[in-house]
C-alpha cells in the first residue's frame, strides 16, 4: 500500500519577513497540513509542510504565488520532496 502523504521543504524569497505568519498557519491548517515556518538570517522564510499530496500541491502554489497579503514573493524553492508513511508534526506552527 502506497502512502499519499508527502513532505517538502520550502524557502520563500522576496519581501516576506515581518509579514505575519498567521495566514500561512491558517492556510496550512485549513488544508489539513502540518509543519512549520520561520525567518532565516538570509532574509527569507523557510519551513516544512507535510500532508496529503493534493493538499501539498495546493500549499506549494499558495507559497509560491499567494502568501501573506503583506508579502511580495519573488520566488519559492522546494526541495527534499518525499513520500512519508506518517506526518512528523502534530500541527502547523511558527518555529
Amino acid at each position: 500500500m502506497t502512502s499519499n502523504l508527502v513532505s517538502v521543504d520550502y524557502e520563500v524569497y522576496g519581501q516576506v519577513q515581518g509579514t505575519d505568519y498567521k495566514n500561512t498557519v491558517e492556510t496550512a491548517t485549513k488544508q489539513g497540513c502540518v509543519g512549520w515556518v520561520r525567518n532565516t538570517h538570509r532574509g527569507t522564510v523557510e519551513g516544512v509542510v507535510q500532508g496529503p499530496k493534493d493538499k501539498i500541491n495546493f500549499m506549494k502554489h499558495w507559497l509560491q504565488n499567494v502568501g501573506s497579503p503583506f508579502s511580495t514573493i519573488e520566488k519559492c524553492e522546494f526541495k527534499n520532496e518525499r513520500n512519508i508513511s506518517s506526518v512528523e508534526f502534530q500541527r502547523f506552527f511558527v518555529k
